[in-house]
């Protein structure tokens, strides 16, 4: 199922067949620049179990001649707050917009989720994420990172998003 497109890229829903696919991409930029963990290696292993069975969501980014490139989730947390998650794009396709792309399309999504409170975790080594996240309305919060931080040992940046106001 196809939910938005733009250019050569579009945002298709999670399928049991593309579990592999979410396990690889993330995989592939957590190693780069972290040390699997536990609750990684669970998660990324059973996503149809530990997301989607919950409550959560994962979409992917592909692009129209080099296939799924990037993915993200998001999981229910406490109080009707969701994280995003394992949101990647592979290194050999990190200059085709697909990152910007891909959380523009889920942010959407969010939307017509009618999720109210969304939240991320991240560390202050992954910048290019983090502006991006900022360009898209996420602002640091002190609350997120006292009540969900300790989730990853890696995590020292939580920010929760405050959408424009259309």
């Amino acid at each position: 199922m196809t939910t938005g497109s733009a250019n050569d890229l579009t945002l298709t829903l999670f399928r049991p067949e593309l579990a592999e696919t979410f396990q690889r991409i993330n995989e592939q930029w957590i190693s780069a620049m972290f040390e699997m963990e536990s609750s990684d290696k669970s998660l990324l292993a059973n996503p149809q179990s530990a997301i989607i069975d919950i409550g959560g969501h994962i979409w992917f980014v592909e692009h129209r001649t080099r296939g799924v490139i990037g993915t993200a989730a998001i999981i229910p947390r406490k109080n009707g707050d969701f994280e995003l998650t394992k949101m990647g794009v592979l290194e050999e396709a990190r200059d085709l917009g697909a990152g910007a792309f891909l959380l523009a399309a889920v942010l959407q999504e969010v939307k017509r989720l009618q999720v109210a409170n969304l939240f991320l975790l991240t560390s202050s080594k992954c910048e290019a994420a983090i502006h991006l996240y900022r360009k898209q309305g996420f602002q640091d919060d002190a609350e997120v990172m006292d009540t969900y931080a300790k989730s990853y040992a890696r995590c020292n940046v939580a920010m929760r998003w405050v959408p424009a106001r259309e």
